[in-house]
């Protein structure tokens, strides 16, 4: 990947943290325990772009900047520090590679299974004073499905819409 300057890199951060937003706000399912939702495709491309540090950051920025303009509920650092790990993932594994389906696994998979399943449940646990046993069955299909559909889009997302974006690559 050709070296953007760092304007460009903070015009398509800016323009990726505003994406994540909306699709996280307006474009997924909410309830009280879950959310499916399509903002992990902007953190996935800053991670690709960027690496690690600057994917944790963005959609940590991403979480933050959510909250305080479209609250849906009480404001819990820990889903911000999720969204950072996130990020942190999405860049060590795509950042430099190839992104295929093959390559789309191991990375999803920790962040589902172990950031969102455990960790988001855990922040659960502690916000609404429910057992983390209690929890857990639902969030089990909810990382089901957004795994499938992490692993599904991603790819092709990246490869066939985001490499004819002209700049990006």
């Amino acid at each position: 990947m050709p070296k953007k300057s760092s304007t460009q890199r903070l015009v398509i951060m800016a323009f990726l943290i505003a994406i994540s937003v909306v699709l996280t706000r307006f474009c997924s399912i909410n309830t009280p325990i879950l959310r499916i939702g399509f903002g992990f495709l902007p953190c996935a491309i800053m991670g690709i772009m960027y690496g690690p540090l600057w994917a944790g950051v963005g959609y940590a920025i991403a979480d933050v900047l959510g909250m305080m303009i479209f609250p849906n509920g009480m404001y819990f650092p820990g889903f911000t520090l999720t969204a950072f790990l996130t990020g942190i993932v999405f860049g060590l594994f795509y950042h430099g590679r190839e992104v295929s389906f093959k390559s789309s696994i191991l990375p999803n998979a920790i962040v589902c299974f172990v950031l969102n399943l455990f960790l988001d449940t855990l922040w659960l646990m502690i916000l609404m004073g429910q057992g983390f046993w209690v929890l857990l069955p639902t969030r089990i299909v909810k990382v089901v499905v957004m795994f499938a559909i992490q692993v599904i889009l991603i790819p092709p997302v990246w490869n066939k819409l985001m490499l004819r974006v002209p700049g990006v690559n």
